[in-house]
């Protein structure tokens, strides 16, 4: 592509006067970042960038525009909040005036590991380290004549020094996270957090591909020796990274991927792990990721003199994150892609400390769950919120959800149902007491409990039912002790335990009532007794 089509191609947007670097090398990007003073390089060559005051995602920020081509098909409300066309149009007016004269940095790259649904996108951003971000986090194609066919259909733009203003744009705040499924634009104004490129894109894959009767998610996924397909469902915190880089088992990605007629597929070419306490014998494979150039570090603490690492410090925020590509992961698959799942595991971090480390779901148990979405929000994944908070996300990601729930609800069962998965709840959170009491679960427990699972090993061993939650309890599970799998008789006060178990369990039938009018009878029968 020349130099004057590509001004086209930016013309065409209503990008004008400005100086634009396309689709620079990850050692450009650097140099560029470091030039601008927008990070610093660290003694083992990952680049540290501040996103402060965004230290997480701006949920109350993101809004959707109404418009005839997807009116019918989203699900409004706090989630997809609705802001008119002409609101849109006059904020995209002046923010785009606004990048005359300014460098911006271009990527071409895609999202979807496989072929049949990857969709071509371009990333602007005014920031260096943000386009860094983008190309190690979306998928690249190798082949230098394929990337000159690139004809993006969305285009993302991303301006943090932009302030909307709430009275003439309708926006909430001066951050704004605009989605116009019409014009096929993203515009994101009023944040450093680079997470917003990518969990906008994520919610435009989770409303074209459910068009196309395959289903978006909001989890991790590797496979076996065997071809054994799992899933790890999820919010931020709760294990989804961590507990998929398995060095026995093969990563097809850490975050977003759909399951098609086909099999399974990566949204992403890269991986965005939490980095809080990060210790190198708990996730070898992460933690090698924090010694090599082109990881990019959010808000890690370094010291300023040596410029060593101090992944235990939470002094800027615990949403410490990494960005890498998925080649830094040993036994990742290259294409992304593989076969139907034959376990899904769904994930909460209970803060409550009352959930079983893993119960079997039923089918009809594990509609109630992925429904109900339980978790906690860990502290600094959202702005406001400074200790684990528990809350229900429908679907593990109802912040990134388009369609009504019992859209993703339906093609999940469907799936599930057709390819026999096995369906397993693990918490993830807090035992012997709830957050501020008790500990959080053994990473070591955690894993061997999945690794069990997997293996057919829970397939063997009796269960009794969780007279409150109403859960399939394992009575027993390899390398992990028995009381862990009660969690009553991990607390000192078993009164207590029950009294809170009861208040979660009461939380669980309210949070449902959402769903009473379209769950089946054995879905609803399948949740807490109360």
């Amino acid at each position: 592509m020349t130099g004057s089509s590509r001004k086209v191609e930016l013309s065409v947007l209503g990008i004008e006067g400005a100086n634009a670097h396309w689709n620079l090398s990850v050692a450009a990007l650097y140099e560029e970042a470091i030039r601008r003073g927008e990070g610093s390089l660290t003694a083992d060559g990952p680049l540290v960038c501040n996103t402060a005051p965004h230290t997480g995602r701006s949920p109350n920020d993101k809004f959707v525009v109404k418009e005839a081509s997807s009116e019918q098909n989203v699900d409004w409300g706090k989630v997809n909040r609705p802001i008119g066309a002409e609101n849109f149009d006059r904020l995209e007016q002046r923010m785009l005036a606004s990048l005359k004269g300014m460098d911006l940095f271009v990527q071409d790259c895609w999202a979807g590991a496989d072929p049949a649904f990857r969709l071509p996108i371009r990333i602007i951003t005014e920031k260096a380290w943000h386009n860094l971000f983008a190309r190690t986090m979306f998928i690249r194609e190798p082949n230098a004549e394929a990337r000159l066919q690139h004809d993006p259909q969305f285009t993302v733009i991303d301006i943090p020094s932009f302030k909307a203003d709430p009275v003439v744009d309708g926006t909430n705040s001066e951050t704004c996270i605009l989605l116009n499924f019409a014009k096929k634009r993203v515009l994101i104004g009023g944040s450093n957090y680079a997470g917003e490129i990518k969990k906008s894109i994520f919610t435009v894959m989770n409303y074209l591909l459910p068009l196309r009767d395959t289903m978006p998610m909001h989890c991790s996924a590797n496979v076996g020796p065997d071809g054994d397909v799992a899933l790890f469902f999820g919010l931020s915190g709760t294990g989804k990274t961590t507990l998929s880089s398995d060095s026995h088992r093969q990563l097809i990605g850490d975050d977003e991927h759909g399951w098609s007629a086909h099999g399974v597929f990566n949204f992403e070419g890269g991986c965005y792990a939490k980095m809080i306490k990060l210790s190198a014998e708990a996730e070898p494979q992460i933690y090698a990721t924090t010694r090599r150039f082109g990881t990019v570090l959010e808000n890690v603490v370094i010291d300023p003199d040596s410029r060593e690492l101090d992944l235990d410090s939470a002094a800027l925020t615990e949403n410490t994150r990494g960005a890498y590509p998925l080649t830094f992961i040993d036994n990742a698959v290259p294409s992304g892609q593989a076969g139907h799942p034959t376990h899904v595991v769904m994930l909460t971090a209970d803060a409550f400390g009352v959930l079983p480390p893993i119960s079997r779901l039923s089918p009809e148990a594990a509609m109630y769950h992925f429904l109900s979405g339980y978790t906690a929000k860990v502290a600094g994944t959202e702005r406001g919120v400074t200790e684990p908070k528990a809350t229900f996300s429908t679907c593990f990601g109802a912040p990134f959800m388009v369609w009504d729930p019992n859209v993703y609800a339906k093609l999940l069962g469907e799936r599930i149902a057709t390819h026999r998965a096995r369906v397993w709840l693990v918490n993830t959170g807090w035992t012997g007491g709830p957050y501020g009491v008790g500990s959080r679960m053994k990473i070591a427990h955690t894993r061997a409990m999945i690794n069990a699972a997997l293996s057919g090993a829970l397939d063997h061993v009796g269960y009794d039912r969780d007279p409150i939650f109403n859960l399939q309890v394992p009575s027993s599970c390899p390398n992990v002790p028995a009381e862990v799998l009660r969690p009553r008789n991990t607390w000192k006060d078993q009164a207590a335990y029950d009294a809170q178990a009861k208040k979660l369990a009461q939380m669980f039938v309210d949070n449902f009532k959402t769903f009473e009018a379209t769950a089946s009878a054995a879905v609803k029968a399948a949740g807490p007794v109360v």
